[in-house]
């Protein structure tokens, strides 16, 4: 109980280094404030756009290289059904980025939005947008579920501490520093993270790999020893689901709102672009440590170690093996290291999702649709609130399953089948989409992905789909990449309909209702410049006066 008890106080130092760089960063927001041309929400929500590019570089990074992507990246490389092959989070996570800088940068940044769903409520109103971030709110939320899950597997084996504890401590501490200093507390506290994560992850590669009871991982990337070879197996036969699975992971993350708030907090498009590419680089460097880990485990004989026998996958532990890895292959102060890298890896992306959830449902839900006439306060008020039940209902979550690589691919399924198509065709099709398409293709989307089915959570495979093949438990496996279908299937439908509505006879109610939310934003907008304006020249006044 000893060791546990060091382990504990290690941990709780570096929660203590993490709370007081929040609190710190917290009071440069406050002083920010003051300088800053723009609102009060701004400053918490995007930095007051004028972030350091290396403390926007090192944030972007640790928010994707998060307790999901360490994690379920050892766990995927670890299953002998799946093996390194099917590891394509690294790959997909850098090429998610670099599609970021060359795309997307420029529209988001250029009407100086501060969340993903502005240019929609912008085009489609503040009901239909409201309608769309649906989804978002979902897949942020299921994504905290991971981060948190990822984080209590690791404390509890290494610990000996129940997984809720460790949910719960971990889950306020990320609560209180993001509510206290918004964006600027991420960012810096990111900083930090990413620093334990880069040193405290790498220096576990070589004792890992050093260890007697793993057997040569040359030898076991193509040959059955303790169980299936760890580069796993690829066929013709499954190429539609790997095509899936990478294109989910990087197309799909143009969805979050972690993303932009990354990009517009940033100065210039320039700034933003090098934030988006740097990440890119980064992101696989990270991950190596994780798939190592994975390959070793795999190549490892759990009988001899302090683990003993049955191993971790049949025991059902293959989303804890990094943490039972470090655990009983690397000696205590080594595993010591490598926990406090994995909390910060979890630290780092869940802050950094509660904000942006926080962000959304505080400007675009209460201020421009509950309540259009909140003040900055209130709106400051709303997100903090905000933060704490999105960390409740996330933590909530973790606590149901063990399983990081679950929620992890299920918050991504959600964006990429349902919100990928509404970001595509809003960005680039701009011209060809109307509200109408955009609700048909939603309902569309929706209603497709259900019939489908998902296993993992239980929903029923309703809708047959060619190639499809029929297990033994009456279950149907999917060949196609249904997913990616899903998405293309509602751009076409998305223009489609938009285009039909479009011959149709004008003054439809739901255009209707769009042009008299328009209206009001455009008026509101006219009213915030006319405040600045005066603003500017009573301030002009007084130093011609001084």
């Amino acid at each position: 109980m000893a060791a546990n008890w060091l382990g504990l106080v290690a941990i709780g130092v570096f929660y203590i280094i993490i709370l007081v760089t929040g609190i710190w960063a917290s009071w440069k927001s406050k002083h920010e404030e003051k300088k800053s041309p723009g609102s009060l929400s701004e400053v918490t929500m995007v930095g007051g756009r004028n972030l350091n590019t290396w403390v926007s570089i090192f944030t972007m990074t640790a928010t994707w290289v998060g307790g999901g992507y360490i994690l379920g990246s050892a766990e995927v490389i670890y299953n002998p059904t799946k093996g390194l092959l099917w590891a394509v989070g690294p790959i997909a996570f850098a090429l998610n980025l670099i599609l970021g800088g060359v795309a997307l940068v420029k529209p988001i940044r250029s009407k100086k939005y501060v969340t993903l769903m502005d240019p929609f409520q912008e085009k489609y109103g503040n009901t239909v947008g409201a309608v769309l971030f649906i989804p978002v709110i979902i897949g942020d939320i299921l994504w905290i579920a991971c981060i948190l899950s990822a984080l209590g597997g690791t404390v509890s084996v290494i610990m000996d501490i129940p997984s809720t504890l460790s949910v719960g401590i971990s889950a306020a501490v990320a609560i209180i520093y993001t509510a206290i200093g918004g964006l600027y507390s991420v960012a810096y506290t990111d900083v930090i993270q990413l620093c334990f994560m880069l040193v405290g992850l790498w220096l576990c590669v070589p004792f890992v790999l050093a260890s007697p009871h793993a057997a040569n991982l040359t030898v076991a990337a193509v040959t059955k020893l303790y169980q299936d070879p760890w580069i796993g197996k690829l066929d013709l036969e499954n190429s539609g689901r790997w095509i899936d699975e990478l294109l989910l992971l990087s197309i799909g993350g143009i969805c979050y709102q972690s993303f932009y708030q990354r990009v517009l907090s940033t100065a210039t498009d320039a700034q933003a672009k090098i934030t988006c590419y740097a990440g890119a680089v980064l992101c696989p460097i990270l991950g190596i440590p994780s798939l190592i880990v994975g390959a070793v485990a795999a190549s490892t004989n759990w009988n001899q170690t302090s683990f003993g026998s049955p191993s971790p996958y049949e025991q059902g532990k293959a989303g804890q093996i990094l943490p039972i890895t470090l655990q009983h292959l690397c000696p205590f102060y080594i595993s010591m290291i490598g926990i406090g890298a994995l909390t910060a890896s979890v630290m780092s992306s869940a802050d950094s999702v509660l904000l942006s959830a926080a962000s959304q449902l505080g400007r675009n839900i209460f201020k421009n649709l509950i309540y259009k006439r909140a003040s900055e306060k209130s709106i400051l008020v709303v997100v903090k609130v905000s933060v704490f039940l999105c960390g409740l209902i996330g933590a909530g979550l973790a606590m149901t399953s063990n399983s990081v690589h679950l929620f992890w691919i299920i918050s991504a399924d959600v964006l990429y089948s349902m919100m990928t198509a509404q970001v595509l065709c809003t960005f680039f099709l701009p011209q060809y989409v109307n509200q109408y398409g955009v609700c048909f293709g939603f309902v569309f989307a929706i209603l497709v992905r259900a019939l489908v089915g998902e296993p993992l959570i239980g929903l029923p495979d309703i809708l047959p789909l060619p190639l499809d093949k029929i297990q033994e438990d009456g279950r149907r496996h999917r060949l196609l990449p249904f997913r990616t279908i899903i998405m293309i299937l509602t751009v076409g439908t998305i223009v489609l309909v938009s285009q039909v509505a479009e011959r149709l006879p004008k003054k439809r109610p739901l255009q209707m209702a769009i042009n008299a939310e328009t209206d009001g934003i455009a008026c509101n907008m006219e009213i915030i410049e006319d405040d600045v304006n005066e603003k500017d020249n009573l301030q002009n006044k007084a130093i011609e006066k001084d």
